[in-house]
């Protein structure tokens, strides 16, 4: 398998030099690494520039409405279990219209990647805050500036149930895609947070920006330890660490439902139509 097993050879709509170009490579090498094939994936898009990436990719791919990645990735995996299943979504989409999905997600524990390419703006309509950006900063949206706190999307996801959180970026490709593996192959809800600096419409969170910031978490960080992940995920704009924060082994959803045990739903006889109206009845 190489690139272009997974990817069309077309012009994107992304801007040159976005970041997003960085996301996607570290995820084709993962796929790669894993040996997935394009057939076995399932992914499904937000709204957005990130969104944008439905028409590259050459998987069973789906461009939802915005907000609404994680229902949908949830809906392909309850569906056919035997797929891989990821969900892309930028930083509005999962973390403003699609905040309640997201901790659904994680407290139930479905067995899906989510994705979030977080550049703390709606970026593809040029550059309004998201809620993730800082207190008090000015943009088309707020000319006096942001006046709620900035969105901790991992400190959520972990009081919500989520069993893998991580936090990566795009300037360490090769750290991204360690990351993305990771999350790929646990067997539950995982989160992965991509920092990324919009070259067209942020001139403060630049690549020097984060650069100045990103630290890696060490190699003997504890990842089963979920009090210590809960303070780690508190530290941002003077030290940002990226890496795996906290993984847990505990069953998914799709794991407590008998039926889906014995096939995936898809595989599975449908109901017959007699059946199906002797339901009707009883639910009259």
């Amino acid at each position: 398998m190489n690139r272009v097993d997974f990817l069309n050879l077309k012009n994107s709509t992304w801007c040159p030099g976005c970041a997003n170009f960085n996301l996607q490579a570290a995820l084709v090498q993962a796929l790669m690494n894993l040996r997935l094939k394009p057939h076995q994936l399932a992914m499904v898009f937000d709204i957005g520039c990130v969104g944008n990436a439905c028409s590259i990719w050459k998987t069973y791919a789906f461009h939802t409405i915005h907000g609404r990645t994680a229902p949908m990735a949830i809906g392909a995996k309850l569906a056919n279990n035997k797929l891989t299943v990821i969900g892309i979504a930028g930083d509005g989409g999962v973390y403003g219209e699609g905040i309640g999905h997201l901790i659904e997600a994680a407290r139930a524990n479905f067995n899906i990647t989510l994705i979030v390419g977080n550049n703390l703006l709606y970026s593809l309509t040029k550059g309004q805050a998201s809620p993730t950006i800082e207190q008090g900063t000015k943009t088309k949206s707020t000319p006096d500036g942001v006046l709620k706190t900035a969105l901790n999307p991992l400190t959520l996801a972990l009081s919500a149930g989520a069993s893998f959180t991580a936090r990566g970026y795009t300037g360490e490709i090769a750290h991204l895609t360690e990351v993305f593996k990771q999350a790929i192959t646990h067997s539950g809800f995982s989160l992965v947070d991509v920092l990324q600096p919009c070259i067209a419409l942020d001139k403060k969170h630049t690549r020097q920006w984060y650069e100045q910031r990103i630290y890696k978490l060490d190699k003997s960080w504890p990842v089963q330890n979920k009090q210590k992940a809960m303070v780690k995920t508190e530290e941002n704009n003077k030290k940002i660490p990226i890496g795996i924060f906290f993984q847990e082994k505990r069953p998914t959803y799709q794991e407590q439902i008998p039926f889906l045990k014995r096939n995936p739903l898809v595989s599975q006889p449908r109901i017959k139509r007699a059946d199906f109206q002797k339901l009707v009845t009883e639910f009259k």
